[in-house]
């Protein structure tokens, strides 16, 4: 298949691309600078130059092409507008790409949050089934204000779409991995001289690997049915204070409690208060069964076990 790619160089992007061509697919990454394009064109990728605010070049780019995968984002707008300015900019791109693909059965696969179902409050296990919850004016500071970008991406598929949003677990691992949550939660047990964990640390997160991410992006792309979503999740629930504990047992610092205390609980984590006191635990026995997907890369705490998340200084 000829796929066009946004967000190729990104920490998700840098894997999916590689996975496409190993697996026989013809790439065109979208590429708003020369670092941009170089960096494609070394993962084997052709170039397509332009930005995500040409919606005219993104609907000529994936008319041309036999399918899209969107896993970019207006980053610089989360510092002056947050998820909401962010979300607001995603979503004309996604009607773009609806304009150029409506009923042509290709796919469009988009990346999403496993949050979406419920940002850790249903109380049990998400799975593949539970759609986006509805966002308004009160989420518009939470990860919750993107959830219309991605009922919009299924909604595509009434218009002869085969699109699919794929929900990427709270924590993505790899060797890469330089300012996502684990590189975050390391940060701060640094500067505190310990790891924190809320509370008794029982809640839930999910994980998984980057490569594991790729293969499952390729195949929502390959054969994925339209108007799904699919969960890129290998550790389905690991209790918060287990994370806390291998990342001490790393770093020689102890695993401390954090009060569940509005003011102590931003004391530690800052911005991440609301988000680290959540349970988040998910399924993927649907993407299992339905694409055959089967992850195979270290699992979170083995590879933080691996030791590239603390280097030697």
């Amino acid at each position: 298949m000829r796929v066009f790619v946004t967000g190729g160089t990104g920490h998700s992007g840098s894997y999916i691309v590689p996975e496409l061509i190993a697996a026989g697919h013809e790439v065109t990454g979208l590429a708003r600078s020369d670092t941009a394009a170089a960096a494609l064109s070394a993962l084997g990728a052709k170039v397509r130059r332009g930005d995500l605010g040409d919606l005219d070049g993104l609907k000529e780019a994936a008319a041309d092409s036999d399918g899209v995968i969107h896993v970019a984002h207006r980053q610089d707008l989360l510092f002056s507008g947050g998820i909401h300015a962010v979300a607001a900019a995603e979503l004309p791109i996604m009607l773009a790409y609806g304009e150029a693909l409506a009923g042509t059965g290709k796919p469009l696969v988009a990346a999403g949050s496993i949050g979406s179902p419920g940002q850790g409050l249903l109380g049990r296990t998400a799975t593949e089934e539970d759609p986006a919850l509805p966002s308004g004016d009160e989420h518009k500071g939470t990860l919750r204000a993107r959830n219309v970008v991605e009922t919009t991406v299924i909604g595509l598929a009434e218009q002869g779409v085969r699109s699919s949003v794929v929900r990427i677990a709270n924590i993505a691992h790899s060797t890469t991995d330089r300012a996502g949550f684990l590189p975050t939660l390391i940060a701060l047990a640094k500067e505190k001289g310990f790891i924190g964990y809320p509370g008794d640390g029982a809640n839930l997160w999910n994980a998984v690997h980057l490569r594991d991410v790729a293969s499952l992006f390729r195949l929502a792309l390959e054969k994925g049915p339209a108007g799904k979503y699919w969960h890129a999740v290998d550790d389905g629930g690991i209790p918060f204070r287990e994370i806390a504990e291998a990342i001490g047992s790393r770093l020689g610092l102890p695993a401390v409690s954090v009060p569940l205390d509005e003011l102590v609980l931003p004391g530690y984590f800052g911005f991440l208060a609301n988000i680290v006191t959540q349970s988040y635990p998910a399924s993927n026995l649907v993407t299992r069964r339905t694409l055959g997907w089967e992850p195979a890369q270290p699992r979170l705490l083995a590879d933080l076990d691996n030791g590239h998340y603390f280097p030697a200084s």
